[in-house]
């Protein structure tokens, strides 16, 4: 059974001082042991404890550094948990950070491959996979140009191909920039839509509410690393738009 589970979750950064200091400070730093150079921990998540199960689609929303994008970095696993657990039964494809995995040096044909390889693939499943990517992404012309020489339309349009092009189990969605290209847009759409539909768990960060409320059955208000409100989409986006009215 597909399930993401999150148990007293914590994830801290330490936070570097790069302000320079004066010969005073110092002299000071040296005979009173004070340390100006002292660096401090930021906590952006704490104590988060969830679980999602098969058939959910999970808005998570919040103001700008409420943790929301940390946590679908540590459901991805880009970055490690400081504390707690983190169990996730399911393959995961996550729509965030795309084409992190590109190569500019290479081709976009061989950055379809490399990419396959960072999400689990092998290079025979990824040449079923690779023409219908290169059609689909528009690049059949550039296909054998290093990407370093693609526009942004033409990089983003392949990331988000090879990223969409293999059915998850778990998908994870971060503010998805679909394509750059305005007539990629409604294409684009129309395969995120489908992929949605077919994975057993959708898990995204999104700032608007009118597309939450669309796609998800359950919504998790994040604020300063903790969540705030689990519940029905409506009745928390309703909750967070009356905490940010001016007073």
């Amino acid at each position: 059974m597909t399930y993401v589970k999150f148990n007293n979750v914590g994830l801290k950064f330490q936070l570097y001082k790069d302000k320079g200091i004066t010969l005073k400070e110092t002299l000071i730093n040296l005979f009173k042991k004070r340390n100006y150079y002292k660096n401090s921990d930021f906590w952006a998540l704490k104590d988060m404890s969830f679980e999602i199960s098969s058939g959910q689609r999970v808005g998570i929303i919040g103001n700008n550094g409420a943790g929301k994008s940390s946590l679908l970095k540590l459901l991805t696993k880009i970055y490690e948990p400081t504390t707690g657990e983190i169990v996730c039964q399911g393959k995961v494809a996550p729509l965030i950070e795309l084409g992190a995995g590109f190569n500019p040096e290479l081709s976009g044909y061989e950055n379809i491959f490399l990419n396959g390889a960072i999400m689990g693939k092998s290079k025979k499943e990824m040449q079923k996979l690779a023409d219908n990517i290169i059609k689909f992404a528009e690049l059949e012309e550039f296909i054998h140009t290093p990407i370093k020489y693609y526009s942004t339309g033409m990089y983003m349009r392949l990331a988000f191909t090879i990223a969409t092009e293999i059915s998850p189990e778990i998908l994870i969605i971060d503010e998805l920039f679909a394509g750059g290209d305005i007539n990629f847009i409604d294409k684009a759409k129309a395969r995120l839509d489908k992929i949605i539909d077919e994975s057993q768990i959708v898990i995204m960060v999104s700032h608007s509410l009118d597309l939450v409320q669309k796609l998800c059955n359950r919504v998790i208000l994040v604020e300063k690393g903790r969540i705030l409100l689990d519940g029905e989409p409506k009745e928390v986006c309703d909750y967070y738009i009356n905490l940010n009215k001016p007073v």
